[in-house]
């Protein structure tokens, strides 16, 4: 019962206090203190954890700043922030226990930027852990991730597991900006096994799905168009209409030929710009995504993408600027690791019912980390640990019920101790 209520007061101290990509100081803090609790010796921050010019969607010096000086505030330590700043954040956590193989787990600390509820009937708010950031939250789980991370090295310690383990407490997961940096870090260089974890995204408490397939490859586009102002009554062709451009853009990227080789996507999800309703709009930006079935998709629909920009701008006279902010590839599951996993999950306490695998439409970029290891020779499945969650992910009332905490730790500790007696 102690180990289940410190796993429940470590995912609510993380739900009371997220933090945004590259801005998780506290965050990162307060992993390397329970590390230490712990007894971690080998502990990796910041730009030792990451390769710090791999990073992709990495926020203006004034915002990094602004987060990094909320934590010195709230009392995090000052070696930690040192090793932070500037949006380095991230641990890689050592675990050595002799010979044997090397086991890796990844999980992810940041928050989303939305407005947490604080409606009685909200759990968090009600028994008092609702967000203290105003306007970012836990709406994904990455507060039971970190949880479950460090539960999972902590177990392990006490087990009879021999090799080396590594925790990857990998940041900016929200905006596809720490993967890749993170896989080029070279912690992964020896690991043979790698799992990763996420809660949820539909599977009810007490399920666990093996290792998921056919995440989506994704990139994140912005593109600023740049005109020319003018009156919008007196001289409206002596303008170049960046609002025009855009919406032609817009218009034009839905109408994008889907792939006879599977799965695509796109999105424009934001539009930013102009003056006012009686002004040629000089500088408008849109923000877009794009994905698919595999790389290779998602690379035509970015491309496709820049081309309709490209065209739009020409078509009314102004300038285009698109630029790839973040993106991740598609990496599945191994199966003989999969099946691994499920064999250990149908022996562990309060799981229920095992999946071995399930299509995924949704994309993650732990993929970078899969593919550095599978590249190398090594095996990766990315574990889904089954919670009941009263609203969708990426929702103002999400929640985690915290019994799955432990189930998860269990899992994926047992899956690491039963590596180490017999490697497939």
């Amino acid at each position: 019962m102690a180990y289940r209520n410190r796993l429940r007061d470590l995912r609510r101290t993380f739900h009371r206090h997220p933090e945004p990509g590259w801005r998780e100081f506290k965050t990162t803090a307060r992993v390397v203190d329970e590390l230490k609790r712990i007894g971690v010796d080998e502990i990796a921050v910041g730009r030792e954890a990451l390769a710090s010019d791999a990073r992709m969607a990495v926020p203006d010096d004034e915002d990094l700043e602004a987060w990094l000086e909320r934590a010195r505030d709230a009392g995090v330590r000052e070696d930690v922030l040192e090793r932070t700043a500037g949006g380095h954040t991230g641990v890689v956590a050592v675990l050595e226990r002799g010979e044997g193989p090397t086991v890796g787990l990844r999980v992810d600390l940041d928050a989303i930027s939305m407005a947490e509820s604080s409606g009685d009937d909200h759990r968090p708010a009600a028994e008092g852990f609702r967000s203290e950031h105003e306007g970012y939250m836990h709406a994904c789980g990455h507060d039971a991730h970190i949880a479950i991370g460090l539960g999972t090295i902590e177990a392990v310690r006490e087990s009879d597991f021999t090799g080396t383990l590594k925790v990857f407490f990998q940041p900016a997961e929200e905006i596809s900006g720490g993967g890749k940096a993170m896989a080029e870090g070279g912690h992964l260089d020896d690991v043979d096994y790698l799992l990763a974890v996420h809660v949820g995204l539909g599977h009810p408490t007490g399920e666990i799905v093996a290792g998921v397939e056919k995440p989506l490859a994704m990139a994140h586009v912005t593109a600023t168009f740049e005109g020319a102002s003018a009156h919008a009554g007196k001289a409206p062709n002596e303008g170049g209409n960046a609002m025009q451009a855009a919406a032609t853009a817009i218009q034009n990227a839905y109408a994008i030929p889907r792939h006879a080789d599977g799965m695509t996507r796109v999105n424009v999800g934001r539009i930013e710009g102009g003056t006012a309703s009686n002004v040629i709009a000089e500088e408008i930006t849109i923000e877009a995504e794009v994905r698919g079935e595999t790389t290779g998709l998602m690379e035509y629909m970015r491309t496709e993408l820049e081309r309709v920009c490209y065209a739009a701008a020409e078509m009314h006279d102004c300038d285009v600027a698109p630029r790839v902010i973040s993106e991740s590839p598609r990496a599945d599951s191994h199966p003989a690791l999969r099946d691994l996993v499920a064999t250990v999950a149908r022996g562990v306490d309060g799981v229920e019912r095992v999946v071995p695998t399930t299509e995924v439409g949704f994309s993650e970029d732990v993929t970078y980390l899969m593919d550095r290891v599978q590249d190398d020779g090594g095996l990766a499945s990315y574990v889904l640990v089954g919670t009941d969650h009263p609203t969708n992910h990426h929702t103002p009332t999400f929640d985690v019920d915290e019994e799955s905490l432990e189930i998860g730790v269990s899992v994926l500790a047992e899956t690491a101790v039963e590596l180490s007696k017999r490697p497939v």
